[in-house]
Parts: C-alpha cells; structure tokens; sequence
C-alpha cells in the first residue's frame, strides 16, 4: 500500500512539473530531460511513468480538459440571459488559455490526425459540452424580436473564433504587432469585455 501511494505521489509530482515546463516552453521547446531534472528524477523513471513526450503531454491535457469542458457545458445548459452567457463563455475560455496558451495547438493537431479519438479521449456523451439549449436560446430570441434575425449557428462560431483564434495566432500576433507577453496577456482580459460587448451590439435591435 505504501508503495503505491509512493507511485501515485512521483506520478502526479511529473504531471504537475510537465505541465510548468509545457507553459514556459512549449510544446516542441520542451525536453523529457528538462522534465526529468525538473522533478527531480531521472530520465528512465520518467520513461517508466510515460514513455515519450506525446503521452506525457496528451496526459497533461487530459487533466486540464476534464476539469475546463464541464464548466463550458454548465455555461450552455444555465437558465441565464445570453448577454451573461455570452459574456461567462468568453471569460472561461480566455482564463484556461492564458493559464494553458500551447492547449490550441495541441487540440488542432489532434483534431485533424484523428477526430473521432481525440473527441473520445476528452469526453463522453454525458460530459460533452451540448451546445443546443444555446441555439434554441438564440433562436427564441429571435422570435421574441429582442436580437436581430441572425444565424443561431453563425453566432456560435463567431463566439468561438473570435475567442479561440488569437491564441491560435499568438506567435503571429506577437511577431507582427510587436507585442511581448504582458502586452498579449493585457490585450486577451480586455477582449473579456470587447468580444461580448461586440457581438451584442451586432444582433441587438
């Protein structure tokens, strides 16, 4: 029994210095090596626990994603106004990726590889944020005549993208608006304010 509360520390010691390596160097900056000395073990122990990057990264993620998609779907399936639902969504997300900027670009290669395991691996049909009690929202108020006549599904994309992409584009944005990363991270808690306020104003009447 001792050792296998020993096993389960030494785990969650790697996963927890992976994911401060991952932060600060990326994906592909970051070594098995740099992890190792980092926690404080040697490589072959790290190998022991998960054996190649790839794992130890999907693994980091995995952990992050369970704990980040539940609260999306709790946004989707609330009774609350679409303004505040709106406004939630963008901040969640922004907060999980200024805390997990290399997540993007994890989820993109892992989507187009393999679609239908990735979207396994993340969720299962109970825990998949359902983004239908949004659309009818959208749609109904529609009807009631309190927002414009507009697309529930273009609405939603726009939500998405316009909140995902610039950490998509981060290394773009940086380069050619010459940026460092306190003025990124300024410009991303303003954008909590910006994109709601934006889409808003684009489909009230």
């Amino acid at each position: 029994m001792v050792k296998q509360k020993k096993s389960l520390s030494t785990e969650q010691k790697i996963l927890e210095t992976a994911r401060k390596v991952f932060l600060t160097r990326g994906m592909v900056g970051a070594r098995m090596q740099d992890i190792a000395d980092e926690a404080g073990i040697n490589k072959a122990m790290l190998h022991y626990y998960f054996r190649d990057k790839d794992k130890l990264f999907e693994t980091v993620f995995l952990e992050e994603a369970q704990k980040f998609f539940p609260k999306i779907k709790m946004i989707f399936e609330s009774e609350q106004p679409l303004e505040e639902k709106v406004r939630r969504f963008v901040d969640e997300y922004i907060n999980e990726m200024l805390e997990n900027p290399y997540l993007p670009w994890f989820v993109m290669n892992e989507i187009n590889r393999d679609p239908d395991r990735f979207m396994q691996k993340i969720w299962s049909k109970k825990e998949a944020p359902d983004p239908s009690n949004f659309l009818a929202q959208v749609e109904k108020e529609v009807r009631k005549g309190t927002i414009k006549k507009i697309s529930p599904l273009h609405l939603l994309m726009n939500l998405l993208s316009m909140t995902i992409f610039p950490f998509i584009a981060r290394p773009m944005i940086l380069r050619n608006l010459h940026l460092d990363e306190m003025q990124f991270r300024a410009a991303m808690e303003q954008r909590k304010k910006e994109i709601p306020a934006f889409l808003m104003a684009a489909i009230r009447k």
